[in-house]
């Protein structure tokens, strides 16, 4: 198969979606990759890098595009992408279609396959591919947040962790997934005082064991929500619906329980947020202020730590895309369960609930779509 590598175009997305290292496997197993000029080198590599790996070298992402048979990307494909993808194009990455209506017309109309990372889901629910990228912004939400609480930032001016005899900052994390967990992990690290909320009381249970003594666990619920947020300092908002609009925990309402200066992260904004005020913000203006809350919902946060990020992303998308490429998209998904939970629009057809049911489609049975191609 021929895999094509472009470089990342939306704003202050420093990742890269294969690493030399990843170039080497595919050529391993046979196949032709082209990567865009200067797609890595935000990441720490060089086209040199990538061409020792076996990789060829194209000047423009219009000639990748058009060389292709499968994309890997990061982000999901702008406005100025739309017209460089072609019917029956796989296209690898992150797609969050569920907050992105003219996204998902747009690969509808062009025809394309579209695997979304975050999607692909084991047996047991997790989602590996959106793991590594949830434990770099769980991490990111408090490092964050305990800059923007700074008072040039128009934040409360407050340490996170406080000195002795000043108490440290109130955080509110408002999901105990892996974003949640990572956040309240590192917000104790630094000493703050945490409370983690989620539904699950076996989740609860869990975190009460394995988080240290500053950190208390709570159930979620409207209620507690709003108590909770009337002394915090710093929220944090963690909570996903695979493939599906995040739920506002936080309304537009809830902003008058809290004091001036507080900060508000929502990791979920790619999937619609948490909170209902947050919109998508970039590295470049990611703050805004609503009601004297300073709100901070950059859409991709990993992209500002590139080397750590790409490097955690392709070692868990690179055993999926090698699938894809030894066997073909069909294939794949029909021997492999994660694949075929990742596949959301194929050939005109939205074939994930999550996505069909955000923007009122049709939804189609993935086996159907299959069988159609196979027949074909």
């Amino acid at each position: 198969m021929i895999i094509g590598v472009p470089k990342e175009i939306k704003n202050n997305e420093n990742r890269v979606a294969l690493t030399p290292a990843g170039v080497a496997e595919f050529k391993k197993q046979g196949h032709t990759v082209y990567v865009q000029t200067n797609a890595g080198i935000n990441s720490g590599f060089g086209d040199q890098s990538y061409i020792d790996a076996g990789a060829s070298i194209l000047p423009t992402i219009e000639a990748v595009y058009d060389i292709a048979e499968m994309i890997i990307k990061v982000k999901e494909p702008i406005a100025s992408e739309y017209p460089l993808i072609k019917k029956d194009q796989l296209l690898f990455t992150y797609f969050h279609f569920a907050s992105s209506e003219p996204l998902t017309h747009a690969m509808l109309e062009r025809g394309a396959v579209c695997l979304a990372y975050e999607t692909v889901e084991k047996a047991d629910r997790s989602l590996p591919l959106l793991v590594p990228m949830s434990e770099v912004a769980g991490r990111m939400s408090i490092q964050e947040g305990a800059k923007y609480l700074e008072k040039p930032m128009k934040g409360k001016g407050i340490l996170l962790g406080g000195v002795p005899g000043v108490p440290p900052a109130n955080v509110v994390v408002l999901g105990g997934g892996i974003v949640g967990t990572q956040a309240a992990r590192m917000a104790a690290g630094f000493g703050a005082r945490v409370t983690i909320m989620d539904v699950s009381l076996p989740r609860l249970r869990y975190l009460s064991d394995v988080m240290p003594a500053n950190v208390v666990t709570q159930m979620s619920n409207h209620y507690n929500i709003c108590e909770a947020v009337k002394t915090a300092d710093l929220v944090i908002g963690g909570v996903l619906i695979p493939g599906a609009k995040a739920p506002h925990l936080i309304t537009r309402d809830m902003l008058k329980l809290m004091s001036p200066g507080t900060v508000v992260v929502d990791v979920a904004v790619d999937q619609g947020g948490c909170i209902e005020t947050c919109k998508p913000t970039t590295h470049e203006d990611p703050t805004f202020i609503i009601d004297d809350i300073v709100h901070y919902c950059v859409a991709n946060m990993p992209g500002a730590v590139p080397y750590t990020s790409t490097l955690a992303l392709t070692n868990a998308t690179l055993p999926y895309a090698i699938q894809l490429a030894n066997k073909g998209w069909r294939k794949a998904c029909e021997e492999n369960k994660e694949l075929k939970l990742g596949l959301n629009v194929a050939n005109g057809k939205v074939v994930y609930r999550g996505v069909a049911e955000a923007w009122d489609l049709p939804l189609h049975e993935v086996e159907s779509v299959l069988a159609e191609e196979a027949v074909c």
